[in-house]
């Protein structure tokens, strides 16, 4: 493993004399964000961290379930989506259904009800 010991306290991990290591969240969010830059591998960054490849695929999946927030990606500049200006179409009004003489026409399936205009309809439980 090729992680050093002051490599990963710069990280924020807690190294007791056992040689168990304690990693906070960020610390495993940088290892799984690196993992997803081009070229890399699990493996290779299992190395330089110092972990085995089984357990960044386990931080992996934790960030995949949404337990383990990633780091946000820096940019170089802000991206700004573009603003599209146009005329807003006059608005037509609506026909008077009042005066409409249309039957209202509803089928469903084999269900055919057709509404006289000014009826109105309630249905209660």
């Amino acid at each position: 493993m090729c992680a050093t010991n002051s490599f990963l306290k710069s990280l924020g991990v807690e190294i007791y004399a056992s040689g168990h290591r304690r990693w906070p969240d960020d610390a495993k969010a940088q290892a799984v964000a690196d993992t997803l830059e081009p070229g890399a591998t699990v493996n290779g960054v299992a190395a330089r961290y110092g972990v085995l490849a089984n357990q960044l695929s386990a931080w992996r999946r934790l960030a995949k379930q949404g337990k383990l927030v990633l780091p946000a990606a820096e940019l170089d500049e802000p991206v700004f989506a573009p603003l599209v200006v146009c005329d807003v179409p006059e608005v037509q009004p609506e026909p008077d259904m009042a005066a409409s003489e249309e039957m209202i026409r509803i089928v469903w399936g084999e269900v055919r009800i057709e509404l006289a205009p000014g009826l109105l309809i309630s249905a209660e439980k």
